[in-house]
């Protein structure tokens, strides 16, 4: 405004409503975002299909404490983000497997998430690198539909709550 138009820094400031203060605020770097930042880059490296949320997740489980806001700010100043699939329009048939909404979900992580990733040269390093791929699945990956657990840590608690449930407490 003040290239353009010859008044004071203060009442520019006053016409714009922003403190002269803020003119000169300079941001101090954190050692610990920039720690955090960069551990981010590198899960978001490893997994690649993984956006803020889960990555939050796995944060919070090797014991940073950090909100999700924080992390979700970080992500993007990192320059992070997981390219959006463009959606298939079909209509699900009855008898049609793979018109089966859940299989296709799964279908789509273990294609975007294993097959997209990977060049099989033989088809047991195929084998190997799906076998491995569903036990990160199954035991690393944090699921949103079950609270970002993963199905493992899932069929353990229910495991556990149902044993409970199916022994009858006895009042005397």
């Amino acid at each position: 405004m003040r290239e353009r138009t010859k008044i004071s820094i203060r009442r520019a400031c006053r016409l714009a409503g922003v403190s002269r203060t803020v003119l000169g605020y300079e941001p101090k770097p954190n050692a610990e975002n920039e720690v955090l930042t960069a551990r981010m880059v590198e899960l978001a490296h490893e997994r690649r299909r993984y956006g803020y949320r889960r990555l939050h997740v796995l944060l919070r489980r090797e014991g940073v404490r950090a909100n999700h806001k924080r992390v979700q700010r970080l992500y993007r100043l990192a320059g992070l983000t997981v390219r959006r699939r463009r959606k298939r329009e079909r209509l699900s048939q009855p008898g049609k497997p793979t018109q089966n909404a859940y299989i296709e979900s799964f279908n789509g992580k273990f294609r975007d998430e294993c097959l997209n990733e990977h060049w099989f040269s033989t088809l047991a390093e195929a084998r190997a690198i799906a076998a491995t791929w569903r036990r990160d699945y199954n035991e690393q990956r944090p699921h949103s539909a079950l609270g970002y657990q993963t199905p493992a840590q899932f069929a353990a608690l229910h495991r556990s709550n149902s044993s409970d449930a199916a022994q009858p407490e006895f009042i005397v």
